[in-house]
């Protein structure tokens, strides 16, 4: 079965080791099957936040929000890509995921961290949890973190020295995502969402 997912990114910085794990995600869900796309919140180039999505009269959001809240309804599920700054979550990401609320709801979001040291971004894995479920997303258990980022994969996202782990943790992670995307679609056309 084919999923509809989203891989978020979130590094504004001109040094981007991250956007190598982002391909090598994108790249690994697509070979699976899935209809899998990256924004990249740099890209994206939303204003720091002062009017969520829902805040503007039906039909006069700017284009990118507009666009982005389409691409997140017609979703079945998210992978959060995120490093880790000052043991916390990059503001970038932050940011474009706080221009949306419901769009967000009932469906599982997935956390694969990173991080120039050992620890791989653990601790902004941690803080990620807790805000994707208050938006209303089920987060999944199957996390990766992956350190020395810039050792880990190649400049074209492949595997290298301590990046093997990754390639060896990456199906188990897509598996467990793909059964909380299928279980969360058949429930939704099963039930309405309580609210």
């Amino acid at each position: 079965m084919s999923h509809r997912v989203l891989v978020f990114y979130g590094s504004y910085r001109s040094d981007r080791m991250g956007i190598r794990l982002a391909r090598f995600v994108v790249e690994g869900l697509s070979v699976r099957g899935d209809d899998v796309e990256l924004i990249d919140a740099k890209a994206v180039g939303l204003p720091m936040l002062d009017r969520m999505y829902k805040e503007y009269p039906k039909g006069e959001a700017p284009a990118a929000l507009e666009k982005l809240a389409g691409q997140i309804r017609q979703s079945d599920g998210f992978v959060f890509i995120t490093g880790e700054y000052n043991w916390g979550i990059q503001p970038g990401l932050k940011n474009l995921t706080d221009h949306f609320l419901e769009e967000w709801f009932w469906r599982p979001a997935a956390i694969i961290s990173y991080s120039a040291g050992r620890l791989g971004g653990a601790r902004a894995a941690t803080a990620w949890h807790g805000t994707l479920s208050e938006m209303g997303m089920v987060v999944i258990s199957s996390t990766i973190a992956v350190g020395s980022i810039s050792q880990a994969l190649s400049a074209d996202g492949q595997p290298t020295g301590g990046g093997k782990a990754l390639a060896h943790a990456f199906p188990r992670f897509a598996d467990d995502l793909a059964w909380w995307m299928e279980a969360a679609k058949e429930q939704r056309q099963r039930r309405k969402p309580p609210y």
